[in-house]
């Protein structure tokens, strides 16, 4: 079983939606049974809530299942769980390498940008709708992210064996 985690700030918009968005594709790619999906945030401020309205209104529109997600803080241990996290920017990247530090025992090997997947890339962080309102814009690069990520796994893991 591969394990991949979306990690965002505060768990409520980004990495749910790239939760989603992934679970759709794997779902649809027919290996549901083989990769598991979560998401959490760096902070704790929204621990318990399900993703935004923005974000709900969004996946609904676009016929990709939310149902039942709730916002939860990541932990140490999960950096020894999943075997890709995935941060939405720069600075989730760097609150995990911290996490990563502390444990020392080579979890940061896991760490990943979303968007470092896709090479035509003209952004490096997905923008956080929170702030900024556009979750279109942030759907189109999850999906892109999502897309390449999941091709990585099917090459690199998946296709192995």
């Amino acid at each position: 079983m591969i394990r991949v985690l979306f990690v965002c700030l505060g768990n409520i918009c980004r990495s749910p939606m790239a939760e989603a968005v992934f679970r759709h594709k794997v779902k649809e790619a027919g290996l549901d049974g083989r990769i598991r999906v979560d998401s959490a945030g760096t902070g704790d401020w929204h621990v318990g809530r399900p993703p935004h309205e923005g974000t709900r209104r969004l996946l609904d529109r676009k016929r990709i299942d939310w149902q039942g997600m709730t916002a939860r803080q990541v932990t140490k241990d999960d950096l020894a769980e999943f075997d890709y996290i995935v941060a939405m920017d720069g600075s989730n990247l760097s609150n995990l390498r911290e996490m990563a530090a502390e444990r020392g025992d080579g979890s940061e090997a896991k760490l990943y940008r979303l968007l470092d997947f896709v090479p035509e890339k003209k952004l490096n962080d997905v923008p956080d709708p929170y702030y900024t309102g556009n979750f279109e814009e942030v759907y189109d690069l999850v999906d892109a992210g999502c897309g390449a990520l999941l091709d990585k796994i099917r090459r690199e893991s998946l296709e192995r064996g």
